[in-house]
């Protein structure tokens, strides 16, 4: 079959947070624009995000204004290490303010909130691409089930392992964050921790943050480049001597493995998101290790931005070069504190924690404060 889209539209491939949010905000500014994602649904929609301050003021920015609804808010942070110790503290309230304090919730209700208010039939699901083509004029998107659209602009949002990142961006490859090997995200009940706090051992990471009344999330990791270590059960191996809440947390995870999500920490970093019509945003652009949480926030304002350009510039050829000027600092900054973080948690233990004790805060200071800004 034919399905010519607007030849105007915006083409998105990909409906995760980068995908529904740039639709969301088209579809209130008026531009055309349909999205076309593999899935039935939203992927991980079953787990959880933690959104710091500036993912927030996004989505306030995108007309949510039901955000605390959902999820638990973030009221503090604490390092700690593997004995339990507490390294350093951060009053995440005060720090962001009370409209932008961080909030921890599942990412089905973050789809949910995004979807409100597009129309029926913009997003089209179990809609895999099979080719795209770009030209001076136009872009065209072939589908595996044969459906044929021309638009406008062609945006990849569809995150790490990115097609249209493939297909029109050859040569960009992806590589494996410094942070570690490997990585599983899930949820979990409470074992009675109170706000996002951290343990951190010499071979393995665990964060719990309370999403709900009985439910944490968690992501752990094990930093070191293990030759078995992609096995979940070397988790408990590498926490034995961690206190009770993460040990009883993945504990309860391990006894229903099918709710482990691995997910390596793969990082995507190119010069340019831009190629002709074609523009990558989110993580497909720009994915980087979850240290700061920061890959649902910097792909809302990448939706925020870009679609500002396609709402306001009559130059086709000039708005992803535009785009790239515009985020290229922020995006910057954030892989610079990424870097610094993984270089951190390669040192020997105990030098890594008189280093988090003294100058912990600091980082924080220095990671989240350009943030702050728009």
């Amino acid at each position: 079959m034919t399905d010519h889209a607007n030849e105007n539209a915006v083409i998105v491939v990909g409906a995760g947070i980068a995908g529904l949010a740039l639709t969301r905000e088209l579809v209130r500014r008026d531009v055309e624009v349909v999205a076309l994602e593999r899935y039935p649904s939203l992927p991980d929609a079953g787990l959880a995000i933690n959104l710091p301050g500036n993912a927030i003021a996004a989505l306030r920015k995108l007309g949510i204004d039901d955000v605390r609804r959902h999820g638990v808010p973030v009221e503090r942070r604490e390092y700690r290490s593997s004995s339990g110790r507490l390294l350093f503290k951060v009053d995440e309230a005060k720090f962001w303010g009370a409209d932008n304090k961080p909030q921890c919730m599942r990412r089905s209700d973050l789809a949910s909130m995004l979807t409100k208010g597009i129309p029926e039939g913009v997003i089209r699901q179990q809609c895999a691409v099979a080719s795209v083509s770009t030209s001076g004029r136009s872009v065209a998107v072939d589908t595996i089930d044969d459906g044929k659209l021309t638009g406008k602009y062609l945006v990849g949002a569809d995150g790490v392992h990115s097609i249209v990142r493939k297909m029109c961006f050859p040569g960009i490859e992806t590589s494996v964050a410094q942070l570690g090997q490997a990585s599983w995200r899930f949820l979990a009940p409470n074992p009675g921790v109170e706000c996002w706090t951290v343990w951190m051992g010499e071979h393995a990471l665990v964060l719990l943050i309370p999403v709900g009344p009985n439910e944490v999330y968690c992501w752990a990791t094990i930093p070191g480049d293990e030759g078995h270590s992609s096995h979940p059960a070397n988790l408990l191996r590498h926490i034995k001597v961690f206190p009770r809440e993460p040990r009883e947390a993945v504990d309860a995870a391990l006894a229903s493995q099918a709710s482990l999500h691995k997910s390596p920490l793969t990082e995507v970093r190119m010069s340019s998101w831009s190629r002709g019509r074609a523009i990558l945003i989110g993580d497909a652009a720009h994915a980087t290790a979850p240290v700061w949480a920061q890959g649902g926030a910097l792909a809302l304002e990448d939706a925020l931005v870009l679609a500002e350009l396609f709402a306001t510039s009559d130059d086709a050829l000039e708005v992803g070069d535009e785009f790239t000027r515009l985020r290229k600092s922020r995006i910057g900054h954030v892989q610079t504190m990424t870097d610094r973080a993984s270089r951190i948690s390669r040192l020997p233990i105990s030098l890594r924690n008189i280093l988090m004790r003294y100058a912990g805060r600091l980082s924080y200071t220095n990671t989240y404060k350009p943030l702050r800004n728009a």
